[in-house]
């Protein structure tokens, strides 16, 4: 029986963070070369070379996904290594500091949209040209339960994901008829180093506490793991979700889907 992704050639930024590598392992199990994209050079030649150790097609590629030539670099870098882009995991993005809209620091705000909202429409311009020409492709963008909700504190990360929904949308509507389909998901309380650093700032350096409270709001009562992410991320990606533009799945641990009253 052919693996899910056997013989695509499949792009992931942020791949060494700790959702995007998940995806990664998930993507090479399942037959898929990759190109994994991200800023952290030495970071990144280690999440590589686990990968090759196992026997996987991976290549890095060093980048700031908000930089217009870096990004149209390694849209050109899979094609040259691969010849084709099947997949797209448009996931990079930082979550920043803490405070008050009427407080936030506008450097701080200029930055988060550019890393989390900027770097995705720049993927989306130069590796969607690549799918478009090949008549397919599958897109999925990282988004956030925060696109839904206000989260207090993080007014430049939730309107980056808040855009990002409407980016996901537009894209969708534009492409479908060319054989790309473009979807994003939005995860929860993930357990991340993102999180933890936004815990450490929450709960004083608690980051247990914070994740017990967090954990609270999913119908689970618990965090997620990154794989959990990264398994839906490859079914999207897959011919498995061809029916499936322009939505947006919530891995969250059922927060967004009701109003606890049991804690």
């Amino acid at each position: 029986m052919a693996q899910r992704h056997e013989g695509n050639s499949i792009i992931v930024t942020g791949a060494a963070g700790s959702i995007g590598f998940a995806t990664c392992e998930i993507l090479a199990r399942e037959g898929a070369q990759l190109l994994m994209v991200d800023i952290d050079g030495d970071r990144l030649e280690e999440r590589v070379s686990q990968l090759s150790a196992k026997g996987h097609t991976a290549i890095g590629h060093v980048a700031d996904c908000a930089d217009e030539d870096a990004v149209a670099g390694y849209a050109k870098e899979a094609i040259t290594a691969f010849g084709k882009v099947d997949g797209f995991f448009n996931n990079a993005g930082i979550e920043g500091d803490l405070a008050p809209t009427h407080e936030y620091d506008i450097a701080m705000f200029d930055n988060i949209i550019r890393v989390n909202l900027r770097s995705m429409f720049l993927g989306l311009r130069f590796v969607i040209p690549h799918m478009v020409a090949a008549g397919k492709g599958a897109v999925v963008n990282t988004a956030s339960i925060g696109s839904e909700r206000g989260l207090a504190g993080a007014c430049a990360y939730n309107a980056a994901k808040h855009g990002a929904v409407g980016l996901t949308r537009t894209a969708a509507s534009e492409v479908a008829q060319k054989g790309v389909r473009v979807n994003c998901v939005m995860p929860g309380v993930i357990e991340t180093p993102l999180l933890v650093g936004m815990l450490e700032q929450m709960f004083d350096g608690d980051v247990q506490a914070g994740m017990d409270k967090l954990g609270q709001t999913a119908t689970l009562n618990r965090v997620g793991q990154p794989r959990e992410v990264g398994d839906v991320v490859s079914f999207l990606l897959s011919d498995e979700a061809s029916y499936v533009n322009g939505a947006k799945w919530e891995i969250d641990g059922g927060a967004l889907a009701t109003i606890r009253n049991d804690i």
